[in-house]
This record gives structure tokens, C-alpha cells and sequence, in this order.
């Protein structure tokens, strides 16, 4: 390979190349070809491929000063650099999911549909309207049982009524919303 960098010249471009970016270039153009071949192999996606490589490239610029040739050989060194930006990339592809646009467009979402979510609104404002026409004691009572999930028993002591005059309340004032209410019930059931 022209340019390339011989075994016994390597250690000295690896020493030039902390500061001296030609110096790295020609490390960067020995290795590029074998680093990039690496990476298509376990990622099989050449977009991808060109950003780990880049991202094993970049990392190894700015650790190069922390290798040690004593321990191995920079071609072992820049590989354990790579396994490293891929585990670390499959290990965040593990914790979230991604799905493309197309799968996004083919995925239900788990909401209900706009149309499902206007009709409830619609509902519950004229329940709400409804519930606003009835009398103070009706619309405490039904509060009481309904906002605040109490028993009979429970407003019944605290509104001073019996417990079946309070039931005898709900009821009439269920009745009285559902008659209200009717068109929007059957609706629904259709």
C-alpha cells in the first residue's frame, strides 16, 4: 500500500498522530479499508457502517494518548475500539426500539381514534351541562357517590338524610340524566 505505514513505523505515527493530524491521516487510511469492513460485517447496514466507523475513528483521535504499546499491538488496540462502539451501539439499540416510518404508519396506536376522543368530550359536556340542571342536594349527592366514591351509608352521615333517602335520591337523579340524556345513550349502544 502506498503511504501506508510499515510495522516498525507504526509506533511512530501513533506518536505523531496525538499531535499531528497528517500523522493520524495515514494511520486513518492504513486501517480505514479493515475498521469499515469490520463494522458491515456485524451491522449489515451500510448508513450505519459509516457512522460507527466514523464514531471508532473519532474515539480512537481522542484516545491516543492513553495507548500503550507495551500492552498491544495499535491494530489490536483500534479494534477493541470498534467491538467497543458496537456493543455499545447494540446495547443501545436493546434498551429503545425503533420503528421506521413505515412500521410507524402500519402501528395502532393505543390511544382511541380523534373521532372516539371528540364523541367523548362531546358526552361528557352535555353530562356535565346535564348534571348542572339538577338541584343542589342532587348534584351533592351525586359528588358525593360518584367524585368522591363514598357509600350510601357514608353521605348519608354526612348530609344529615337516611341512607335509603339518599339512595332513593340517586336513583331519581340518574333517571332524571339518563332521560336527558337519551339520544347521546343510544348512540352509543348502535
Amino acid at each position: 500500500m502506498n503511504g501506508s505505514p510499515a510495522l516498525a513505523d507504526e509506533l511512530v505515527h501513533v506518536a505523531r498522530a496525538i499531535d499531528d493530524a497528517a500523522a493520524f491521516a495515514v494511520l486513518y487510511d492504513h486501517y480505514f479499508p479493515r475498521v469499515y469492513n469490520y463494522v458491515r460485517y456485524r451491522v449489515q447496514d451500510p448508513v450505519l457502517t459509516d457512522d460507527l466507523t466514523a464514531d471508532v475513528f473519532e474515539r480512537t483521535l481522542a484516545h491516543l494518548d492513553t495507548y500503550r504499546p507495551d500492552r498491544a499491538p495499535f491494530g489490536a488496540w483500534l479494534f477493541s475500539i470498534a467491538r467497543h462502539v458496537i456493543t455499545d451501539h447494540f446495547r443501545t439499540q436493546r434498551r429503545r426500539r425503533w420503528l421506521s416510518f413505515d412500521g410507524l404508519h402500519r402501528q395502532a396506536s393505543p390511544d382511541p381514534a380523534p373521532e372516539q376522543i371528540a364523541a367523548a368530550n362531546t358526552v361528557r359536556a352535555r353530562l356535565l351541562a346535564a348534571v348542572g340542571e339538577l338541584p343542589d342536594r342532587e348534584r351533592d349527592v351525586l359528588a358525593l357517590k360518584f367524585a368522591a366514591s363514598l357509600t350510601n351509608r357514608q353521605i348519608a352521615q354526612l348530609t344529615g338524610l337516611s341512607e335509603s333517602n339518599v339512595g332513593v335520591i340517586l336513583y331519581r337523579s340518574l333517571r332524571r340524566l339518563r332521560d336527558q340524556l337519551q339520544d347521546i345513550l343510544s348512540d352509543e349502544e348502535k
